[in-house]
């Protein structure tokens, strides 16, 4: 498949100068469920507290047991660790502030030479530390929060970032394809936590790399910007109906990280492998989507509500309704992202071929043999697990498992 670079500086985003305005940390729905009693709910406190205290026997429904929310929080438990490790400092690291632990360094800088050379040692070492995919971007103002949420205040505080600090290192890591098979369910939700401690873990790793060379590093999780255009920006994939970034590796299952640095390395140009082309002809996901919140028409500058950005031409998910679905559930959902039809083991020789063709005047063809396939299928959270009801694991589970382990979900910020 042939990926080429992105001749528009946006990569799929509409930005209309006169109206554009920068999106504030506090209207993102999830931190609007604390302050807005349009978002807020008992479903919703009720959802942030089943990740502190599983819930038991909730709901006697399959992917909503005692352990699938055991397994989610498990899996959850390294990113929150970091999260509340200085909640009396009214820092929420990862998801409203930025990570902090890192040992100081030299600040004598090493000459990195040539910044082309430079970039591709930082990739190595970047995927040496566990990275599935890497790319870097030039800082762009745009993206960054306007003001960050204080929970302690309950509204806004400051959001600072020195401009020196002029190159974005994006960092994705995919997530486990099996558990978003059993989506919606507590168990796709375990995916989603996963990839957010994984990704905890190798932001601070490179980071602590960078500041052992003397340069600044400040690695950001959901916290200080948004993740999905600096995604874009730094050529790790292409804008998705879903809202979500699609990479040629993983689909949409995939977390973001970034990590705001002075290294002298050069950026990595936006990519176009066919993506814009079959959402245009798609609806998989907005057909599917239990809330309704996904749109099925073209790219558009309207807003859901104040969860978007404004002033920016695109498809744009409705957050409230999003969100609403998760806390009714008592998990994240990512029924999108099972359904979409680049949420497939790209490592697969016809995974690729699939992938290939979608990028051609053919997409109708790889769009109706993703439908045919059964790809996109529920798998039943009972049978996710090594013991099935009659003590058996099915074969055609076994089989399913192996064309599902590498894998790709993701939510970095879909409402903005």
């Amino acid at each position: 498949m042939t990926v080429r670079p992105d001749d528009r500086a946006d990569a799929g985003w509409k930005i209309d100068p006169g109206r554009f305005v920068r999106f504030s940390q506090v209207d993102d729905v999830f931190n609007r469920s604390w302050w807005d009693e349009r978002v807020r709910s008992p479903e919703t406190e009720r959802f942030f507290e089943s990740y502190r205290k599983p819930l038991v026997d909730w709901k006697k429904a399959r992917g909503f047991r005692r352990k699938d929310y055991a397994l989610r929080n498990a899996a959850w438990h390294g990113a929150d660790i970091f999260a509340e490790l200085k909640e009396a400092e009214d820092r929420r690291e990862g998801f409203l502030d930025p990570l902090s632990v890192l040992r100081d360094a030299s600040d004598e800088k090493l000459d990195m030479g040539d910044p082309t050379e430079a970039a591709e040692e930082l990739k190595q070492v970047a995927s040496t530390l566990g990275a599935d995919l890497v790319g870097i971007a030039e800082a762009d103002e745009r993206w960054l929060y306007t003001e960050r949420y204080s929970r302690q205040a309950d509204g806004a505080k400051p959001n600072p970032m020195d401009p020196d600090l002029d190159r974005v290192i994006v960092v994705g890591q995919a997530m486990d394809s099996s558990l978003i098979a059993t989506a919606p369910s507590a168990l796709a939700g375990a995916a989603t936590g996963l990839g957010y401690s994984q990704d905890v873990i190798v932001l601070l790793m490179i980071s602590q790399y960078i500041r052992n060379l003397g340069y600044r590093a400040v690695p950001t999780l959901n916290d200080t910007a948004l993740a999905i255009p600096y995604a874009i920006k730094a050529g790790l994939g292409e804008y998705g109906r879903h809202g979500l970034v699609i990479t040629p590796e993983h689909g949409a299952n995939v977390r973001f990280g970034k990590i705001f640095t002075d290294l002298p390395v050069a950026i990595d140009a936006p990519i176009r492998f066919g993506v814009e082309e079959m959402c245009g002809i798609c609806r998989a996901c907005s057909d599917a989507c239990p809330s309704s919140a996904i749109p099925d028409g073209a790219p558009s500058d309207a807003l859901h509500n104040v969860s978007n950005i404004e002033g920016v031409t695109k498809w744009s998910v409705d957050g409230e309704a999003c969100f609403g679905y998760w806390a009714k559930i008592n998990s994240d959902c990512s029924v999108c992202i099972r359904v979409c039809p680049y949420t497939r083991d790209m490592s697969r020789r016809r995974n690729r071929w699939w992938l290939r063709l979608s990028a051609t005047r053919f997409r109708r063809l790889a769009l109706w043999l993703d439908r045919r396939s059964g790809r996109s299928d529920r798998v039943s959270s009972n049978d996710w697990w090594p013991t099935a009801a009659d003590g058996a694991v099915p074969v055609e589970l076994r089989s399913r498992r192996t064309e599902t382990t590498q894998g790709e979900v993701g939510h970095a910020g879909p409402f903005q």
